[in-house]
C-alpha cells in the first residue's frame, strides 16, 4: 500500500469525521482526499516542489 493511498484515507476518514452529512460533507471529502493523496506523493518523492515552482513561473511569464 502506498504512502498516497494511505494518504488519501486518511484525508477521507478526517474528512467523514469532521463533517457528517449532505453535499458539503461530499465536497470536503474530495478536497481533503485530494490533499491526502498529494501529501503522500510529496512524501513518496514522486513530486517535486521544484517543478511545480518553476510550472507556476513560466505561466506567469505568459501573462
Amino acid at each position: 500500500m502506498s504512502l498516497a493511498f494511505i494518504g488519501m484515507v486518511a484525508g477521507m476518514a478526517l474528512g467523514f469525521a469532521g463533517y457528517f452529512g449532505g453535499f458539503a460533507a461530499f465536497l470536503l471529502v474530495a478536497v481533503l482526499g485530494a490533499v491526502g493523496f498529494v501529501v503522500g506523493r510529496l512524501l513518496e518523492g514522486d513530486v517535486d516542489l521544484g517543478d511545480l515552482r518553476d510550472l507556476l513561473r513560466s505561466r506567469d511569464r505568459r501573462r
